[in-house]
């Protein structure tokens, strides 16, 4: 088939290192693998890493203070409005959206591309995906990785909510088949008036080629003086929510409890002072390696270095994410220590692929992790056990079937149409 994938959001950068990014390139490799032709549209390029197969477009938002005012005016406010960086922002979304349908059509038109099918990364503020399926008379799968309208708010503020949910009810209702990453989202979709038969449930995935048990790690380890000492490891975008401050107290009390044990953290964001300033308090440097943002193409290596890779999120009776880290780990044969939060419990096989631990509870994280390292015979059945669940169950070409069957059907309904 011949896909047109549409990433409308400026804040994932195809090339970038966010789970984010990786998702977006990691899907179109496999769409690739698979045989479908690919273009990519997208609102940022970024830069860190190697592109997709397929052709690769960048139609970046490029609202005039003009478009900025008629938007402003469209939603009913003062000229004032624009001065406010949290409305501006809103405003430049709605105006790139409303412009996002004839500058595809027309980036298409110039490389000779007819689309058999439209799959979009859901985006806030953002409904140009279901206009444009609807003009090129084809179907389209939404893909949608978060309640986007609800964690804008909690996370970051939202002043046009209003318009924010209407633009993602468009969205859902434009879309013959949606992809939610996660039963809390597919539940959270359901929850607005689409009906479930419409909603799949499919899990990030992984490249069992790259991801995979012979990546090597003794190299990682000598160039971090890690040695033979047992290692816990932490990747991610050091967010709030990551548990990281936490991470920086369970691995106080394991350090009071074991010798020759060392913690690594992988990546960076807004906690990472903070999580290197509480090790420091706890006189844990020496204990504690921070290696800062690593290529993605670099992460199989790190996931080889360590024994353990937690996974140590907060308590939240709304957590919904689905993180890749989680299944990069199980396909290196990393076992997993995660909080037992949502999708997390279906990731982890508790006993065998990893273990789940008590949300927030720093002795029960402790326990595990020192319950796994001193038992080596479990410790290596738990890496074998890791690497067959991934290939099991969490290799992109899977997530690509699930999605080509959904596509075929659509097509073939339109063809009869």
């Amino acid at each position: 088939m011949k896909i047109l994938y549409l990433n409308a959001d400026r804040g994932i950068p195809v090339l970038g290192d966010k789970g984010a990014s990786v998702h977006v390139r990691e899907f179109v490799t496999a769409l690739a693998s698979a045989g479908h032709e690919v273009v990519l549209v997208c609102a940022s390029l970024g830069e860190g890493n190697a592109p997709p197969p397929g052709q690769l477009l960048m139609l970046a938002p490029e609202a005039s203070d003009a478009e900025l005012l008629t938007e402003c005016e469209a939603a009913g406010l003062p000229g004032s409005a624009l001065s406010e960086r949290l409305t501006r922002r809103e405003l430049a979304r709605l105006a790139y959206d409303r412009t996002l349908v004839p500058r595809v059509r027309e980036a298409l038109s110039r490389i000779g591309f007819v689309p058999d099918i439209v799959y979009e990364r859901q985006a806030l503020f953002h409904a140009a995906g279901a206009t444009l399926a609807r003009e090129l008379g084809v179907p389209r799968l939404l893909e949608v990785n978060a309640p986007l309208v609800l964690e804008q708010e909690r996370f970051r503020g939202l002043f046009l909510k209003t318009l924010a949910l209407h633009a993602e009810q468009l969205s859902f209702r434009g879309a013959g088949a949606i992809f939610a990453v996660s039963q809390e989202v597919a539940a959270y979709i359901s929850g607005t008036g689409i009906s479930p038969t419409l909603i799949h449930t499919v899990p990030n995935g992984v490249d069992l080629d790259r991801f995979r048990p012979s990546a090597d790690g003794l190299a990682v380890r000598a160039r971090h003086g890690l040695g033979a000492d047992r290692v816990i490891g932490f990747i991610g975008s050091f967010k709030p929510w990551h548990g990281v401050g936490f991470l920086a107290d369970a691995f106080a009390l394991m350090a009071q409890k074991t010798e020759g044990i060392r913690l690594l953290c992988v990546g960076e964001g807004p906690e990472l002072e903070n999580t290197r300033a509480a090790i420091a308090a706890y006189g844990l440097e020496a204990r504690a390696t921070f290696v800062g943002r690593i290529p993605h193409a670099e992460i199989p290596a790190y996931l080889g270095a360590m024994d353990v890779s937690l996974a140590p999120y907060l308590p939240d009776p709304d957590f919904y994410f689905s993180p890749l880290k989680v299944v990069e780990s199980l396909a290196c044969g990393t076992p997993v220590i995660a909080a037992g939060l949502g999708q997390l419990a279906h990731l982890v096989d508790h006993g065998r692929t990893g273990f789940l631990f008590a949300p927030g509870e720093a002795p029960d994280l402790v326990a595990r992790v020192l319950e796994l390292l001193d038992d080596k015979e479990r410790h290596g059945a738990m890496r074998l056990a890791a690497r067959a669940r991934a290939e099991q169950d969490f290799g992109w070409n899977r997530v690509v079937e699930r999605m080509s069957v959904e596509a075929q059907r659509l097509v073939a309904r339109k063809c009869a149409a």
